[in-house]
């Protein structure tokens, strides 16, 4: 029987929780680097969660500098099976008002500064990516955030730019244009490495800001930002202990990500050298030692 495994990625505002309990950190090493801080492990009324800072504690590491493969790695190591990202993001439409939560379906990846893949040296995979987030934890997140009368939508669409810079009016026009939800810089490739590494992925977005485009909000002001992502992290973490509750009991055993490297591998086997196998070993061992 598997063990499942929650982990919390905490974005910009969101960088520990308070009410964890036995408390214990991970300083791991990965052959990627070192992940964006220590790990942690508590407790929650019994139950075993896992926290990563994204940004580090104290926000030190930037949108663009942030090691999501060594995140990924580190988690996969402690066994994680399922991860929510928490985040700050920019509204692209006018209902999705600060304060508001998404529950993310949909990524559009315009990052250009970034590691994307585990699968760049010699072993060639191609994991889908049509729906890369996972129901189940997508309907865990939704009853965790109704819990506390959060005002949210499930589903939308997450333009994931480059940053540390705000959008341009153009920019954010465009965006709108295609019909995005929202805008932020950090949950890609997150989700693509997720994926990869075969762990289910949830996103649950807090809204900060209408970006750039809104006439009566026309300048992103970090310290007005900072106003909201105060309030929104003490919504978050109420919405965290809650998930804790729950997460399990809405896992799908069928989700496509669970076995996914099962149909991505294209790399003859002659031409895996046990280099990289032993590099791959934590994210696709299951299937590269066969």
């Amino acid at each position: 029987m598997v063990n499942n495994k929650l982990a919390i990625i905490g974005g910009s505002g969101l960088y520990d929780v308070e009410d964890f309990k036995d408390r214990e950190t991970f300083d791991l090493n990965t052959p990627w680097g070192k992940p964006s801080d220590l790990i942690l492990k508590a407790k929650y009324n019994n139950k075993e969660i896992y926290f990563l800072p994204r940004h580090g504690k104290g926000h030190f590491i930037s949108p663009s500098k942030i090691n999501f493969r060594a995140n990924i790695d580190a988690l996969k190591q402690l066994g994680i099976t399922d991860i929510v990202s928490v985040s700050a993001v920019g509204s692209l439409k006018e209902d999705l008002l600060p304060g508001k939560f998404v529950i993310v379906d949909q990524f559009i990846d315009r990052t250009f500064a970034r590691n994307k893949t585990f699968f760049d040296d010699e072993i060639v995979a191609h994991v889908s990516m049509a729906h890369p987030t996972s129901n189940g934890l997508m309907n865990a997140c939704e009853n965790a955030i109704k819990k506390e009368n959060i005002p949210y939508q499930k589903g939308g669409t997450y333009v994931v730019m480059e940053g540390p810079q705000f959008s341009t009016l153009a920019e954010s026009n465009l965006y709108r244009s295609w019909k995005a939800d929202i805008i932020g810089m950090t949950n890609m490739p997150e989700a693509k490495l997720a994926r990869e590494a075969e762990i289910r992925y949830a996103s649950v977005s807090m809204v900060t800001d209408y970006d750039c485009w809104h006439p009566d909000h026309e300048n992103v002001d970090v310290q007005k930002v900072i106003k909201v992502l105060l309030d929104n992290a003490a919504k978050a973490k109420n919405m965290i202990k809650n998930l804790i509750e729950i997460f399990e009991n809405h896992i799908d055993p069928n989700d496509p990500t669970n076995n996914c490297l099962d149909v991505a591998i294209i790399t003859a086997p002659e031409k895996r050298t046990q280099k990289t196998k032993d590099k791959l070993n934590t994210i696709a061992g299951r299937v590269l030692n066969k």
